[in-house]
């Protein structure tokens, strides 16, 4: 498959040919007094990505970087493990069975709370598409008017924490969320957790309309699927760090311009995701990737006042012990613009 890509990859291109013909022409002194292990800095690294979830429209970077080799052009060999209910991402890094893995923010702060020391590196999403989910007409424009309806919400999540919190939401009736709908479909008058790139356009397709208000909108907006590596991983591999994340902006620059090219290849990897599906998704996420900040800084950026609110936000609902400076969690010190 091939995919167009933009001008700064035909720069990379340029450069990465005249460096080559440099390392040609100094070929010999290998033989002479290169180093003895044989080890140089254009050696490949084989390194492992855990996905927050199944492979889908919201990791199409991740797939544009593997798919028209721009992991491979600096130097690295990655194998790509999918996530899901039972895979936790930040587990598998911290135990260093893998050196890259995707979560949320929210996430992410929560481990640092359990002493889990992880640094954010880049985030795929500005803003969160996280939305509560209610049947068309139920004429739900405040958070408070699911007053005297069920919710369906997975347990402990922190943003249902947020708005019990900041809201008077005592005559709601919450049940667990488990992924399926048949209840909330069944019941008019209830409400769903949802993702605003995904379940509404799974439940029209079945011929139920329905409406979202974005949980954003109460004044919780962690970053969403934000890459990250354990703390003495990225100390002791900063070269290997800076490939990674170069690859990874460039593979969701090349996924902005020729985003369903790389959806073939995802829909092959998780073919339970119909092709509409991950249309759909990648259309609707286009403002949550590329908007927000990175209008301005470029893909991938992130705040220290962003980190810092949320760290913040968690401590005063008691999910944290003690609270900590956002320097602690994030650095954008790989993104290409720093």
């Amino acid at each position: 498959m091939t995919i167009l890509k933009s001008a700064y990859k035909a720069k990379l291109v340029m450069v990465t040919t005249l460096i080559l013909l440099v390392l040609a022409a100094c070929g010999g002194q290998e033989a002479d007094g290169g180093s003895a292990d044989g080890e140089g800095s254009d050696s490949t690294e084989s390194v492992k990505l855990v996905l927050n979830w199944f492979p889908k429209s919201q990791h199409g970077g991740v797939f544009a970087a593997q798919e028209e080799g721009i992991f491979a052009e600096h130097n690295l060999d990655v194998e790509i493990e999918a996530g899901g209910p039972q895979v936790s991402s930040i587990q598998i890094v911290a135990s260093g069975n893998a050196q890259f893995g995707l979560a949320h923010a929210d996430q992410i702060v929560i481990a640092r709370n359990e002493g889990i020391e992880l640094v954010t590196l880049a985030t795929a999403m500005q803003n969160s598409p996280a939305a509560l989910m209610f049947h068309e007409g139920e004429d739900i424009t405040e958070f408070e008017d699911m007053n005297g309806r069920t919710a369906y919400i997975q347990p402990g999540i922190p943003y249902w924490d947020f708005l019990t919190n900041k809201y008077d939401l005592s005559g709601v009736t919450e049940m667990g969320y488990t992924g399926q709908h048949v209840n909330f479909i069944e019941d008019l008058e209830s409400v769903s957790q949802a993702f605003v790139t995904s379940e509404p356009f799974f439940l029209d397709k079945e011929g139920i309309k329905t409406e979202t208000i974005l949980v954003s909108e109460s004044g919780f907006d962690p970053y969403n699927v934000v890459l990250f590596a354990s703390k003495d991983y990225i100390e002791n591999n900063e070269e290997t760090v800076q490939n990674f994340v170069t690859s990874f902006v460039e593979g969701w620059n090349i996924y902005k311009e020729s985003p369903y090219e790389v959806n073939e290849v995802i829909h092959e990897v998780n073919p339970d995701l119909a092709l509409e599906d991950l249309k759909f998704e990648t259309d609707s996420q286009k403002d949550f990737v590329y908007g927000g900040d990175a209008k301005e800084h470029g893909f991938g950026y992130m705040s220290e006042e962003r980190w810092q609110l949320l760290i913040d936000q968690l401590f005063e609902l008691g999910l944290l012990e003690t609270q900590f400076d956002a320097n602690e969690i994030y650095t954008i010190e790989y993104l290409p613009s720093n």
